[in-house]
């Protein structure tokens, strides 16, 4: 239902993007991306609404610990590969990483501090307590930070959901990242 996509056989509208990831990626265009261009629309909103979260003033690894507690919580095992390898590109703590592919607390308190304030925000749909926005500030985040973390879900529930539905295989780019949801832990 949903071709694997290359810059040829993409509609009209998607041939631009799909284009532009192929040159990121060294000529291959990963299956997610193929599979989304079904939708030039989505492809397209997806890919600018990634730039513009890329352009927050949230550091890159924060912006990674939001993707991939996003990604592990919808459970989308392409994400939370692609971004893996995001982490290891920047260098990040083995056990960052090990902890954001368990879903477990982090070792860092202030990446902590953004990752329960990320799943806050979406087990209450944006309705945070006080007590939740209180203490993400007190690690050092701000209102725009709060306001960016919106941002980050949006952009990435979109991507998480839209990959799921197409049910895009894993890229061989990303085997050596390859993750399997497991329970949530208690």
């Amino acid at each position: 239902m949903f071709p694997d996509h290359t810059p040829e056989s993409a509609p009209p509208a998607a041939r631009p993007a799909i284009a532009a990831v192929a040159r990121k990626f060294g000529g291959h265009v990963p299956a997610a991306v193929g599979r989304l261009a079904s939708s030039p629309e989505l492809l397209n909103g997806f890919l600018k609404l990634n730039a513009i979260f890329e352009s927050t003033t949230l550091p890159a690894v924060d912006r990674e610990v939001l993707v991939m507690t996003v990604a592990a919580r919808n459970g989308c095992h392409i994400c939370v590969a692609m971004h893996t390898a995001a982490l290891h590109g920047l260098s990040a703590p083995p056990e960052l990483v090990a902890a954001l592919r368990a879903r477990s607390a982090l070792p860092d308190p202030r990446l902590e501090a953004l990752r329960t304030f990320v799943l806050t925000v979406m087990d209450t749909t944006g309705e945070v307590p006080d007590s939740a926005l209180a203490a993400f500030t007190s690690a050092g985040y701000t209102a725009q930070n709060a306001l960016e973390v919106v941002l980050g879900i949006g952009t990435y529930t979109l991507s998480t959901y839209a990959n799921r539905l197409v049910r895009a295989p894993l890229d061989d780019a990303f085997a050596d990242h390859a993750w399997h949801a497991a329970p949530v832990p208690a």
